[in-house]
C-alpha cells in the first residue's frame, strides 16, 4: 500500500556533493518521521539523519554541517543533501518512514529499496 522510491545516489569525488531524493507513494493518510539510514559494507545500518512532520531535525554527528535533511510534505518526499563528501561517506543509503495509510491509520515503518552512494577520486 505504501512505497518508498529513493533516487539520487551515484559516484562522486572526495568534496563533492550529491542530493538523495525519497518519495512516498500510496493510499497515505499521513507521514510522521522521515528519515535517512546507511548502511557501508561490513557495519551495521546507522541512522544518517531525521525529520518530523513539523520540520524539526537531526543528524549523526559525522554528517552535522555537512548534510541537511528536508522535506516537502506536499509531494510526500524527503531529500539528503550531501555536501563535502568524504570517502568514508560511502554506502547504500535507505530511506525511512513512519506511515499511516488510509486502510487502518496505523504508523507503520516503511522501507526504500536502497540507493549506493560511492565517494573516490
Amino acid at each position: 500500500q505504501v512505497q518508498l522510491v529513493e533516487s539520487g545516489g551515484g559516484l562522486v569525488q572526495p568534496g563533492g556533493s550529491l542530493r538523495l531524493s525519497c518519495a512516498a507513494s500510496g493510499t497515505i493518510f499521513h507521514i510522521d518521521i522521515m528519515a535517512w539510514y546507511r548502511q557501508a559494507p561490513g557495519k551495521e545500518r546507522e541512522l544518517v539523519a531525521y525529520i518530523d512532520s513539523e520540520g524539526s531535525s537531526d543528524y549523526t554527528d559525522s554528517v552535522k554541517g555537512r548534510f541537511t535533511i528536508s522535506r516537502d510534505n506536499a509531494k510526500n518526499t524527503v531529500y539528503l543533501q550531501m555536501n563535502s563528501l568524504k570517502p568514508e561517506d560511502t554506502a547504500v543509503y535507505y530511506c525511512n518512514a513512519n506511515v499511516a495509510a488510509y486502510s487502518d491509520y496505523r504508523l507503520l515503518y516503511y522501507w526504500g529499496q536502497g540507493t549506493q552512494v560511492t565517494v573516490s577520486s
